[in-house]
């Protein structure tokens, strides 16, 4: 597809990132001041019961916003409603994927969702997209 006009309901936009890492992580701690030490260091996530260190929520939710990077240049993203269903390990394939559900003017509505290598679901929402008039 070539502009977000293309689009049509029930078409589906979907990225697969890289397998997670450490330095990934690392990096987004730096970014979002969220320094929390299960995000980085094992014997601290599994002092907290974890199996081992997870990724930041936000960072799996920020990333879905890549979904849309070759539509800025007609819009931008107005609103995220997202919902955390799983958490995201070290090593981690995750897929993005964003279904247009709606469209109402100049919205369009996408419900999105974040899925790993099993297929297991770690997070859910909408997206609502605004095209520039």
């Amino acid at each position: 597809m070539s502009t977000i006009t293309d689009l049509k309901l029930g078409d589906r936009l979907e990225v697969t990132l890289n397998p997670v890492t450490r330095l990934d992580l690392i990096k987004y701690a730096g970014a979002s001041g969220d320094f929390n030490p299960i995000h980085t260091i094992d014997a601290e996530a599994k002092n907290a019961g974890l199996p081992g260190i997870i990724a930041h929520g936000m960072w799996t939710m920020g990333n879905l916003s890549k979904l849309f990077t070759p539509y800025y240049g007609e819009g931008f993203i107005k609103e995220f409603k997202i919902r955390f269903a799983g958490m995201v390990f070290l090593n981690d394939v995750l897929t993005l994927k964003a279904d247009l559900v709606d469209e109402k003017d100049m919205e369009l509505i996408f419900n999105v969702t974040a899925v790993n290598q099993n297929n297991k679901e770690t997070v859910r929402g909408t997206v609502r997209f605004v095209r520039y008039e």
